[in-house]
């Protein structure tokens, strides 16, 4: 692990693997505090999520996408990782204004029984995977200096 990145992971998360995965395309080399507010945008119903890869029977949506849709349960404990991951960030010394999302990964998970009745279908479960690094700003004309 390099000195300049966070890495925050999220185990046997309760949300859907297909909703996790699109969320995290959709945020990935994106600014923190961009990647944030596109998910609060999302959970009001603002801004939709693209659906590039499990979009078959995926409505379209106003603006500049295809097929999207409103994963806010996903979206919700997607954003408090990303909090958590900025604590952490914060808590090494890094700048939380400069950090970009390197890796979003999500995989699925064990498949867990319901109890009772129900007890022959499955729970949902995720595993997710977050490395933001510190982008440091290079002066130009210290690079023009170094040739």
């Amino acid at each position: 692990m390099a000195e300049n990145t966070a890495i925050v992971n999220g185990v046997e998360l309760p949300i859907s693997t297909k909703e996790s995965v699109e969320i995290c395309n959709f945020i990935r080399n994106k600014n923190l505090n961009d990647a944030k507010k596109m998910l609060e945008n999302v959970i009001k119903l603002k801004v939709a999520v693209p659906y590039k890869r499990y979009n078959q029977d995926t409505p379209h949506r106003k603006g500049r996408i295809a097929a999207g849709r409103f994963p806010v349960k996903a979206s919700k404990e997607i954003l408090s990782l990303l909090k958590s991951v900025e604590s952490n960030a914060s808590h090494q010394g890094l700048d939380t204004n400069n950090l970009v999302i390197k890796q979003a990964i999500a995989n699925m998970g064990s498949r867990q029984f319901h109890y009772g009745r129900k007890r022959r279908i499955q729970m949902k479960r995720t595993h997710i995977n977050f490395i933001v690094e510190e982008r440091v700003k290079e002066n130009k004309t210290a690079v023009k200096n170094k040739k």
